[in-house]
């Protein structure tokens, strides 16, 4: 009886493996980015990003219930201001040079709902910036759409698509980032939102 629990278990397990799919969220279209804005009394900055890769595993009957990384090449983070771009690149902001990268694990998924093909959660995850680590909780949005991908692919490959929506915020100086400096031009918090598709190509 003891081995066959043991079977039933190994089974149930691998079966709860094998419904999950891994999406790519390095697009090669270039569309997915993100956006940030800080907004401080005397200037207000927006910018964007296109330099995402990562992978996402969800099960498509439970959207929601994710687990992976994102990362972004901090080197892409582009504003309109060139000397602001300088700047933000350099040693004394992002420093990108030793910190190439900005990131964003997921630890635990919390409060996740369904309906239809969407899901939404809490999601609890380690937030790396300038080298510094540290644990955030953002809202999350997720929408899995089945066979969708040759649709923005114009049927060039076929599969489906998850897309991840948030909207969350940082504080720059919780990261090392000139912390408490030049305030009234530079906003202390950070606005980030994301609308990012997965791809999840037919085998």
């Amino acid at each position: 009886m003891k081995i066959q629990a043991l079977a039933l278990a190994a089974l149930l397990s691998t079966q709860a493996f094998a419904d999950e799919v891994a999406f790519d969220f390095k697009d090669p279209k270039g569309v997915n980015n993100i956006v940030f804005k800080l907004d401080a009394p005397l200037e207000s900055i927006s910018g964007t990003t296109n330099g995402i890769s990562g992978i996402i595993s969800a099960d498509p009957a439970e959207p929601e219930d994710i687990e992976g990384k994102i990362i972004v090449d901090a080197r892409t983070l582009s504003v309109p201001n060139p000397l602001m771009q300088e700047h933000m690149l350099g040693a004394e902001w992002l420093d990108t040079a030793k910190h190439p990268e900005i990131t964003f694990e997921i630890k635990e998924v919390l409060n996740s709902k369904k309906e239809g093909n969407t899901g939404t959660a809490e999601v609890k995850g380690i937030f790396t910036m300038k080298g510094i680590s540290k644990e955030v909780l953002v809202p999350v949005s997720v929408t899995y759409l089945p066979g969708r991908l040759a649709d923005r692919t114009g049927g060039k490959v076929e599969g489906d698509l998850l897309v991840v929506r948030t909207n969350f915020q940082i504080n720059r100086g919780d990261y090392g980032i000139k912390q408490g400096e030049n305030l009234d031009k530079v906003s202390d918090v950070i606005d980030i939102s994301l609308a990012l598709a997965g791809a999840a190509p037919k085998k």
